[in-house]
């Protein structure tokens, strides 16, 4: 097998310097661009911490070092992402968990839900049709029913040892003393075009000009430091009922220009739920010696185990195991593979409570035989966009919904001294949110995942249009891989970045098991796929004669910056290795 080394890797970004243009206005990601830091790669023997943020991971260090799970190390984390990471995650939104105790492996999920006040027309505008994102994002409509906390209290109850209260400390102490506020959240802040607006937002992100805070300014939130303190002692209900929730509802609902419909009942009855995870084989091809492994991601609501699964299970039935990321013929094939899926993602995938999966199975769509019909559809010119395909041969009874906007994540992974091993992806959607602050956090924005348009042109219902108590539909991949034979652990890894988090993470699972990487080398990897329209190539990284070879087949290229964030552990014979995106400020740590 030809393995592509960091000598090719060097070489190509090396050869596209300075020759492309500037990223199209139309294809705007989650987050802002803001640097690009080498990244040497991590290895370890007893435990490891990979998230977005190096305060973060150092406390979901001291958890493990204390002799706390993963588990009690991913509530630390998160809590300390909620202040070091405003923009991307936080106790106002929510969070999907994949949770692997040495046995068996359990989803935690914890999707926000649509308030039951609202129906299919929130984003019907009073001309009738759709509104824009940006009408729509800032403000309380888009504000669905937080839940990561109840998702974290469920889990911890189940595999935590450390005391629920004690996760609390280091972001309490950080809230209270203040953290240096970084470079990313610095350019993020400054671009930002709705966040000023909010009066609480703006006290405490910027100044009297409206200018952000500059590089390494001691930034404090004691409102958050007195919320996290309630939690710690009350448990989650602290946040779903009493005078934190109010002031949620207050501000979600008396919002000037663009309320939403949140209630303290639908606080209150959030439930956080436990799932089955969503696991395929994989055996690459031409790979020595051959290995099977059982990748496990996120079940619906999340739409990215199955769009991963059949992107990895149509390319191994192409060319493309033959072929090195070298190779322009690769990108073609992966592109359609990703076409094919993204198609029949967006007529069959949503929430199961409120939608049945084709023939009864959510498999069905990663069965063998229908993804080897949909491998025939891939020809030697690109078919540009795909259509859904049927494996049931019932009719649906709805409608695709047209690929719009999705935005900000952080993703971390842990694994931990007792032969546990986690994946989680959390968010608050769009880059801060909804824009909301309340007591020194930020409120999601995650309704506006789902379709803005509720029926197609002929009355068919959406899949993903929004209804009351739903969980809109997400891209999230928290992805575990196992030796298929063993039943051991190979990986734990993930990635932020709307849609294009299912292509950043089949790229990592591509790289390492296909093409043998380490997971630094996997992460650097240029990043590309498609959403059924063009060709996505991450601006600045790709040789010119690659952009031409994919021209050449038929392909529609848009040169854009695609802001991974990367997480991933793998684990070795001598331990573990670990790798972080070099586009954010992720770190790995651990013994």
């Amino acid at each position: 097998m030809k393995l592509l080394g960091l000598a090719l890797l060097a070489a190509l970004s090396a050869a596209a310097c300075g020759t492309l243009p500037p990223p199209s206005a139309d294809t705007r990601q989650p987050e802002g661009p803001s640097g690009h830091t080498v990244q040497a790669g991590w290895q370890g023997k007893r435990f490891a911490v990979a998230t977005a943020h190096p305060l973060a991971s150092a406390a979901g260090l001291e958890m493990l070092k204390a002799g706390g799970t993963a588990t009690d190390a991913a509530v630390a984390v998160q809590m300390v992402l909620t202040l070091v990471e405003p923009q991307s995650s936080g106790i106002g939104g929510g969070a999907f968990l994949l949770h692997f105790d040495g046995h068996r492996t359990v989803a935690f999920d914890g999707r926000e839900t649509a308030p039951a006040a609202v129906g299919e027309s929130l984003f019907t505008g009073a001309d009738g049709k759709p509104m824009a994102f940006s009408e729509a994002v800032a403000g309380g409509r888009s504000v669905g029913v937080p839940g990561a906390v109840r998702m974290l209290e469920m889990a911890h109850a189940e595999y935590g040892k450390l005391p629920w209260a004690t996760l609390f400390d280091p972001a309490i102490r950080l809230a209270e003393q203040g953290f240096p506020v970084g470079a990313r959240l610095r350019v993020l802040l400054e671009t930002d075009p709705h966040l000023r607006r909010d009066p609480v937002a703006a006290a405490y992100f910027y100044d009297r000009e409206g200018q952000p805070p500059a590089v390494g300014t001691r930034l404090r939130n004691p409102a958050l430091a007195t919320v996290l303190r309630r939690i710690a002692n009350e448990g989650a209900r602290a946040l779903y009922t009493g005078e934190i929730a109010q002031a949620v509802v207050d501000k979600v609902r008396g919002h000037v220009g663009n309320p939403g419909a949140l209630s303290m009942a639908d606080m209150a009855d959030y439930r956080a739920k436990r799932r089955a995870p969503m696991c395929s084989d994989y055996t690459p091809k031409n790979v020595e010696p051959v290995r099977r492994y059982r990748i496990c991601g996120f079940p619906p609501p999340s739409s990215g185990a199955i769009a991963i699964a059949q992107i990895l299970g149509i390319l191994e039935r192409t060319e493309a195991p033959a072929l090195t990321f070298a190779d322009p013929a690769w990108l073609h094939y992966y592109s359609e593979a990703a076409r094919l899926a993204f198609a029949d993602r967006a007529r069959y995938l949503g929430d199961p409570d409120f939608v049945a999966p084709p023939a009864g199975d959510w498999r069905s769509l990663i069965d063998p035989v229908y993804l080897a019909d949909r491998a025939r559809l891939i020809g030697a010119r690109s078919m540009r966009t795909a259509v859904p395909g049927s494996p049931a041969p019932a009719r649906t009874v709805h409608a695709p919904m047209a690929e719009q906007p999705e935005h900000g994540t952080s993703h971390v992974s842990i694994v931990d001294g007792y032969g546990n091993a986690l994946a989680m992806t959390t968010t608050i959607e769009d880059a801060f949110g909804s824009r909301q602050m309340v007591n020194g956090f930020l409120l999601n924005n995650e309704l506006t995942d789902f379709s803005f348009a509720s029926r197609d042109a002929s009355g068919l219902p959406v899949t993903n249009r929004v209804e009351p108590g739903k969980r809109p539909r997400s891209s999230m991949s928290p992805t575990l891989v196992f030796d298929a034979d063993s039943g051991e652990l190979v990986l734990s890894g993930g990635s932020p970045g709307g849609a294009m988090i299912i292509h950043y993470t089949a790229k990592l699972l591509y790289a390492l098991l296909n093409w043998q990487m380490t997971p630094q080398q996997a992460i650097d990897l240029p990043n590309f796929g498609s959403v059924n329209g063009p060709t996505l190539l991450e601006a600045g990284r790709f040789a010119p004669s690659v952009v031409d070879a994919l021209r050449q087949r038929g392909h529609e290229i848009k040169e854009v910056d695609l802001n991974s964030g990367l997480q991933a552990i793998r684990k070795d014979p001598a331990g573990y290795m670990g790798g972080a995106d070099p586009r954010r400020e992720g770190k790995v740590v651990g013994e």
